[in-house]
């Protein structure tokens, strides 16, 4: 099968999450046999600041660490048809623009022999709905939404049995436990501050227990404002900036522990959806602290994969307990990783999408057969 991506980008993964779950999936087709080809803007925001901060050398660092993925990289949308030429398969990711998303959409109304999907990572259909009506997917065959609630708001949206909850995952190419037993000392966030919509978590949750009890802190991530960078330095906690997607294994593999903090909407309006770290940081055997958050669809099992804190008490006695407690490390760490390894892997994802597509072939889709 012929599967063309189009996505923001896939080179970068510059405050681009969704590129850690697209890597792992394309990969994960490969090896099945699929010809696998993404397309990516010209001038993606992402792309763009990475290059800006790190340099030409930052896109060589992901051909070395991707190899299989890079020559199947296509920069530039401009010749659409050269890339859907043949595909039996498109996938076109939320954060493309709307007049893309629409001439991709055009070409499945008429006559496009592929399958099209709209693959949606975010939460602006519930927190921006006037930006997401910009986006015309009437000739698209179905949706995929990263989590249940948000496929329940396309489902309002009036796309019925045509959206399907299509969860992240990590990729165990890259993300699982260390072979060996290095040396673990203080906690680790990977993550970008959020641009105000867990500002207030990220201190109750995470700085201030740290800080009161002395456990030392390395940060790594994008978008900090400057107000924040010194909030960090004010408290002793290390902040290192951007860290490569590659290298977060081994970043892990060096720290006791790493935290959950979800953005606002996570918690309110779209329920039970985690952040990627969540699977990865479970997939490299890091005991992982969560703040408050709902698992509705039953991905992990609470107090066996990871522990949970309802108040920022709370989140302090866990804290406590994780360091005084090798038991309780080993005990989440390993439960972690089965977890991840049983359910949540990207080579389950990329099933799980060919079943999707083939179940839309059997009801009906006007697709080539």
């Amino acid at each position: 099968m012929k599967i063309v991506y189009f996505t923001h980008s896939l080179i970068s993964c510059w405050n681009h999450g969704n590129a850690h779950f697209l890597r792992g999936v394309m990969r994960a087709l490969l090896d099945e046999g699929h010809d696998v080809r993404v397309v990516e803007p010209a001038r993606s925001w992402s792309r763009e600041n990475l290059l800006a901060e790190h340099g030409v050398q930052a896109q060589q660092d992901f051909a070395e660490q991707f190899p299989t993925l890079a020559d199947r990289v296509t920069i530039g949308d401009d010749s659409i048809d050269a890339a859907i030429d043949g595909a039996d398969l498109v996938l076109v990711h939320e954060w493309n623009e709307p007049a893309l998303v629409a001439s991709i959409g055009t070409r499945r109304a008429h006559g496009g022999r592929f399958m099209l999907l709209f693959h949606d990572t975010h939460h602006r259909m519930v927190s921006e709905p006037d930006a997401m009506a910009r986006y015309d997917l009437s000739a698209y065959d179905a949706v995929l939404g990263f989590g249940e609630s948000l496929s329940a708001a396309y489902r309002l949206q009036g796309w019925g049995d045509r959206v399907f909850t299509w969860h992240e995952a990590a990729d165990t190419t890259l993300f699982h436990p260390p072979q060996t037993s290095p040396a673990r000392a203080g906690a680790v966030w990977i993550g970008n501050w959020g641009d105000g919509e867990r500002s207030e978590e990220l201190r109750d949750y995470m700085l201030e227990p740290v800080s009161d009890l002395g456990v030392g802190l390395d940060i790594y991530g994008v978008r900090y404002p400057a107000e924040a960078r010194s909030e960090l330095a004010r408290r002793g906690i290390r902040y290192h900036g951007w860290a490569a997607n590659a290298r977060a294994p081994e970043i892990f593999a060096r720290h006791v522990f790493t935290m959950h903090v979800p953005r606002r909407f996570y918690v309110s309006h779209l329920p039970g959806i985690p952040t990627i770290r969540v699977f990865e940081a479970l997939a490299c055997g890091i005991p992982l602290l969560s703040a408050p958050w709902e698992d509705r669809e039953h991905l992990f099992r609470p107090g066996e994969d990871f522990l949970q804190a309802r108040t920022p008490a709370e989140m302090r006695s866990l804290m406590r307990d994780l360091i005084n407690d090798p038991g309780l490390r080993h005990s989440l760490a390993s439960q972690g990783w089965k977890t991840i390894d049983a359910r949540h892997s990207c080579r389950h994802r990329a099933q799980e999408l060919l079943a999707i597509a083939n179940g839309l072939r059997r009801s009906g889709a006007k697709v080539a057969a």
